[in-house]
C-alpha cells in the first residue's frame, strides 16, 4: 500500500530476462544490423528488441479488500477490470479492512477485526495461508517502506502490533497511550509509527527503534487515516469531525497548519513525487488535492459515497479510491484529476492497496 514513502519501481514488477549472449567466435565480430543481416541466428533477438524496447511497463495490480464481502477484488490496472475474486475457499474473514501485499506479488496480508487477526492469502488462488494474531479487534495496517514489516493497530487493546512479512509471525505488541489507534504507518526513514487514536482524539509517535510510545499531538477532531510527505518532513492527518486536515512537522511533532477539506475527511495518500496529498472526504463523496508545497486544496473530485481509503499506482497516474457504500472503486487520472473509470467490486470496500 503507497502511503508517503520512497517507492521502489522495481518492486513487485514482472521482468522479462533476456537471453544470456551467445560466446565470441573467432573471426570478426557480427553486428546486429549489417548488411542485411549477414548472421540471420540474430534476426529474432533484433526483432525481439526493438519490441520490447517500445513496450510499455506491465502494468501494476490493485488489490481491494470488502468488508461486507469476505473477499478481495483483485484489479488489472492496465485495463481497471477485475481480473479474479479472492474467496479463501469459502471465507478468508468474516470483515475484510486494511490491505498490504508483499514485495514479490505473492501474498496479500488482509486485518481480520471479528477474529483478531491479520490473514495472509496466496495473491493468485486466494488460498488462506496463515492467520496471525494481532491484538484485539485490529484496523488499520501498513507495510514498512523495506517490505520486511507489517504494523497494525488494534483498536480495543490499543497496542500497534508487528508483523515480521517473512515469518508471519508477530514479533512485537507495542502499548499505546493514546485510545481506539485506527490507522499506523511508517515514516520513510523508518524511524517512527505515527497512529491515529479516534477516541483520544490524538496522534501518537511510536520510536520503533525503542518500540515505545514517545509524544502525543492532540487532534482537532477524530483524527483517522495518516500520511507522511516523501521526504519524511511533515505528516498529514484527516480529523473526520472537523472536515480538516492537519499538517504537523516531524522535526518537533508541531502542527503547522489546518486545512479545511470537505465532509468527514477520513482517508490520506501521498503523490510518490511528493507534490500532492490526497485526502478522501467520506460525508462528501469527493477526492481533495492539496499541493503540498502552498498547502492548499487545489482540486476536489467527486467520487462514490463514503470514500474511504486510496491507493496509487507506482508511476503515480491512477488513483484508486474505494467507495464504501457504493461498493466500487473510482479510477482518477491523476493528471487530470478527474474519474475515468468506476470499478465494481464486493460489499463494503474498505480501501486498496497496490503492487
Amino acid at each position: 500500500m503507497i502511503f508517503g514513502m520512497p517507492l521502489d519501481y522495481s518492486r513487485g514488477r514482472r521482468r522479462v530476462d533476456w537471453p544470456a549472449a551467445a560466446p565470441s567466435q573467432s573471426g570478426p565480430p557480427v553486428h546486429f544490423m549489417e548488411e542485411n543481416m549477414k548472421s540471420r541466428s540474430t534476426a529474432p533477438l533484433v526483432a525481439l528488441a526493438l519490441l520490447l524496447a517500445g513496450a510499455p511497463a506491465v502494468a501494476d495490480t490493485a488489490y481491494v479488500p470488502n468488508a461486507g464481502s469476505g473477499t478481495i477484488s483483485v484489479i488489472d490496472t492496465a485495463t481497471d477490470q477485475v481480473v479474479r475474486t479472492l474467496a479463501g475457499e469459502g471465507s478468508i474473514g468474516q470483515k475484510l479492512e486494511a490491505a498490504a501485499v508483499d514485495a514479490e506479488g505473492k501474498v496479500v496480508f488482509v486485518v481480520d477485526a471479528p477474529t483478531d487477526a491479520v490473514v495472509a492469502v496466496d495473491a493468485i488462488s486466494g488460498k488462506v495461508l496463515k492467520s496471525i494474531p494481532a491484538g484485539k479487534s485490529p484496523e488499520g495496517m501498513q507495510i514498512s517502506p523495506d517490505g520486511k514489516t507489517l504494523a497494525a493497530c488494534a483498536e480495543e487493546s490499543n497496542q500497534a502490533v508487528l508483523i515480521d512479512v517473512a515469518s508471519r509471525a508477530q514479533t512485537a505488541a507495542i502499548a499505546l497511550q493514546g485510545l481506539n489507534p485506527e490507522h499506523c504507518i511508517f515514516s520513510p526513514d523508518m524511524q517512527w509509527l505515527a497512529v491515529s487514536n479516534e477516541n483520544s482524539n490524538d496522534v501518537e509517535i511510536v520510536d520503533l527503534k525503542q518500540k515505545k510510545s514517545v509524544k502525543r499531538i492532540p487532534g482537532t477532531g477524530h483524527p483517522r487515516g495518516m500520511a507522511f510527505t516523501t521526504d519524511g518532513k511533515s505528516l498529514y492527518v484527516a480529523n473526520e469531525g472537523t472536515d480538516s486536515v492537519q499538517v504537523i512537522a516531524s522535526d518537533g511533532w508541531k502542527v503547522v497548519k489546518v486545512i479545511p477539506t470537505a465532509l468527514r475527511a477520513a482517508g490520506v495518500l501521498a503523490h510518490p513525487d511528493g507534490s500532492r496529498m490526497y485526502i478522501a472526504n467520506g460525508g462528501a463523496g469527493s477526492v481533495s488535492v492539496i499541493d503540498t508545497r502552498t498547502m492548499a486544496v487545489t482540486a476536489t473530485i467527486p467520487v462514490g459515497k463514503r470514500p474511504w481509503n486510496m491507493a496509487i499506482t507506482h508511476d503515480g497516474a491512477k488513483l484508486y479510491v474505494a467507495n464504501g457504500r457504493s461498493d466500487s472503486v473510482s479510477v482518477i487520472d491523476t493528471a487530470g484529476n478527474k474519474v475515468v473509470q468506476t470499478i465494481a467490486v464486493g460489499k463494503l470496500p474498505w480501501g486498496v492497496a497496490v503492487r
